[in-house]
């Protein structure tokens, strides 16, 4: 008796609730997003005849970076979407379902209607999770009454409706504690907003206040001139150490709990005219109640060689992955190529020579056709791959993020290739203040 038919009678043995088993997976990848797909298409493409299992439940696949421009009005909704089957690889199967649990110990995963799936190597990357629940009204107000959002498919379109039809009064835009994904993107819509409304003329003065949990406008302090410039022309009010607590849309007011430097807290109630929300998240509640999780509830795993840290036929990659960097789609595409070569030199017995440096890109948008290239790896380390100094807002820069890059995602990445533009550590000149 072989390995996995062994695995195969151990899980029979120990059973599902309906007693249901799949034949064992040589790979099992659970999350059919950027990361999913990816790895998918990168693994045929080096092995084409390696079984892989992707476990999806969604039938739609968004281009998630591309929500700040529907918010924004640039994009239409349809432009971010395709179906799911359409970018499944030749040869991969797919299953539609959502997963329950993992068993790492039986080399299992537990789906939600209750088959087991047995497997040899897993690839965990189902994303993150955005706990709107955490606001108390939100989920009930979201997308009436101004309150939009640009994390999620349809308060996207709602955003872009709410930007049209603000003629002035109080806009807040929100940022809950780190980690989340695309950590520019509640400034990003900011900074549009204010230029489109700029760009308009509005019947009455706008007041834009941005509330942010954190103490500081970006993670990265070399970025934080350019953006800091931003809001100073905008008149933008920074509001740090406030945490969105509820909203309650009829009456336009939220709630937030405000920290002081000495650690104290009170309670504050904002008015709004229109209010852009970015919920809380964190990891998946199937990820964070197993043996795969680390403290915070993060797959753990070694931050180069994305490999988990006790268990050794399991990696992980995008946001689910518990490394410290920007969890972006940028951070994907280099992710992905480490673990499918760091998979296949497991299955074959090798040493895990590739290295995932952190990098991650974000693309912050100050103006309509004006775009803050920041990228950067571990421990902030500014990582540019065009040799110009990044913290300019450059048109190139916004053609990149509304023409490429979505090129780049639908043609280039899903389907497993591997070209990119070398990134690497530069020096520049100390930013001038005004």
């Amino acid at each position: 008796m072989d390995t996995i038919q062994r695995l195969e009678a151990r899980s029979g043995a120990s059973g599902s609730p309906s007693g249901a088993t799949e034949r064992a997976a040589a790979v099992l990848i659970v999350g059919g997003g950027a990361a999913g797909i990816t790895v998918a298409a990168a693994l045929r493409r080096h092995r084409p005849e390696l079984p892989v299992t992707l476990v999806e439940p969604s039938d739609t696949h968004a281009y998630q970076p591309g929500w700040t421009l529907v918010g924004a009005g640039v994009f239409s909704l349809a432009q971010t979407l395709r179906r799911e089957e359409t970018l499944i690889p030749k040869g991969v199967t797919w299953i539609r379902a959502a997963v329950a649990a993992f068993h790492p110990d039986e080399n299992q995963v537990e789906l939600a209607d209750g088959r087991r799936l047995v497997y040899r190597h897993l690839v965990v990357c189902p994303g993150l999770q955005l706990d709107w629940n955490k606001v108390d009204g939100l989920r009930e107000t979201l997308g009436r009454h101004g309150v939009c959002s640009n994390y999620s498919a349809a308060p996207a379109e709602y955003t872009w409706k709410c930007l049209q039809e603000f003629r002035g009064g109080t806009a807040l835009f929100t940022q809950p504690p780190m980690p989340i994904k695309c950590a520019g993107a509640p400034q990003k819509i900011m900074y549009l907003a204010a230029d489109r409304w700029r760009r308009h003329g509005l019947p009455r003065p706008a007041e834009i206040e941005f509330c942010l949990a954190g103490d500081a406008l970006f993670g990265v302090p070399f970025f934080v001139p350019p953006l800091q410039r931003a809001v100073d022309d905008y008149g933008i009010g920074l509001r740090y150490r406030h945490t969105l607590k509820a909203v309650h849309g009829p009456s336009r007011t939220a709630h937030f709990t405000v920290t002081d430097a000495e650690g104290r807290t009170r309670e504050v109630e904002k008015r709004f005219d229109l209010m852009h929300v970015t919920p809380p998240q964190s990891a998946p509640d199937f990820v964070k109640a197993s043996p795969l999780a680390n403290g915070a509830g993060w797959v753990e795993v070694d931050p180069a060689t994305l490999r988990h840290a006790r268990y050794a036929n399991v990696f992980s990659l995008g946001d689910a992955a518990g490394t410290s960097n920007a969890k972006t789609a940028a951070a994907v595409r280099l992710q992905a190529p480490v673990v499918v070569r760091n998979l296949l030199a497991a299955i074959d017995g090798r040493p895990l020579e590739a290295s995932y440096d952190g990098y991650g890109s974000c693309p912050l948008t100050t103006a309509y056709g004006r775009v803050v290239l920041a990228e950067f790896t571990y421990g902030g380390r500014v990582t540019p791959s065009f040799p110009l100094d990044p913290r300019k807002p450059r048109r190139s820069a916004w053609l990149l993020k509304t023409k490429f890059l979505p090129f780049l995602y639908w043609k280039m990445m899903l389907r497993g290739s591997e070209r990119d533009v070398r990134h690497r550590e530069r020096r520049f000149a100390e930013a001038r203040t005004a």
